[in-house]
């Protein structure tokens, strides 16, 4: 293996990490592109509302159903709204949200960007004195974040909801049980904590979709690379962001 092989990767993350840092500076940079950022908000909500509603109903019956089993066998059905809201709240909403962000709007916003790209967009933009991550990337990136908040609540709303529908008209819960249970173990700060969640799934899903857009090189082959690249890697960042954000969360003072 050549140096240059070994050392690409860490040029790479180290690329990243500045692109993601100018992106945040430009963030609270005047005049900020605002009509950019509305539209891309319309569109990640606009692609992402109904697939991420559609893959949270059976996602969270799912789980709220192996979880009510355990808990008959433990004769504790009545604690099933506990084990629903924890699961919805810190977990499902979050998660749900990102897969679609990560599947949908970021995909998105990668090929547009190295769409761009290969087309010298971006180079022309640079010339006319133009910063494409400042034009392009923050009001993107923004936009993902704010969608990814306002899809968790309304995921965790219908997660909530189809976890009742379920417990009390298919195993047979009792409705006050399981709606007293909701806050048993849930509180302000869970909530606090899965909206923490979207915000960080959705701002990583966006800067990697950002930088694998920016950075491409190799024509179309090197844009549909990006686009696939931009999911793998949303995904991985996902799980690694969601542990450490619940590690901190529950091992902190509290």
């Amino acid at each position: 293996m050549s140096y240059d092989a070994a050392i690409k990767p860490l040029r790479s993350i180290g690329e990243f990490f500045a692109m993601s840092l100018d992106t945040f500076v430009a963030m609270f940079k005047l005049p900020f592109p605002w009509r950019e950022f509305v539209l891309q908000t319309w569109f990640v909500a606009r692609v992402s509302v109904i697939p991420t509603l559609l893959l949270a109903i059976p996602f969270t019956v799912l789980v709220v159903f192996t979880m009510n089993i355990l808990l008959v066998e433990f004769g504790a059905a009545d604690f099933s709204g506990t084990g629903a809201a924890t699961a919805s709240v810190t977990q499902i909403g979050p998660v749900v949200t990102v897969l679609v962000v990560a599947g949908t709007g970021a995909t998105a916003m990668c090929a547009d960007l190295g769409s761009r790209a290969i087309h010298q967009e971006l180079d022309a933009l640079r010339v006319l004195g133009i910063d494409p991550v400042r034009r392009l990337a923050a009001p993107r990136v923004l936009a993902a974040t704010v969608v990814a908040v306002s899809l968790v609540s309304l995921v965790t709303l219908v997660g909530l909801a189809g976890s009742f529908v379920f417990s009390v008209f298919v195993q047979h819960v009792t409705p006050g049980a399981f709606a007293a249970g909701l806050t048993l173990l849930t509180h302000l700060p869970d909530l606090v904590l899965g909206l923490v969640k979207g915000a960080l799934f959705g701002m990583a899903a966006a800067l990697i979709a950002c930088y694998k857009g920016i950075s491409v090189r190799r024509g179309p082959q090197g844009v549909g690379n990006a686009v696939n690249e931009t999911v793998v890697y949303s995904f991985i960042a996902l799980f690694v962001i969601n542990i450490i954000a619940t590690a901190v969360f529950y091992t902190g003072p509290q």
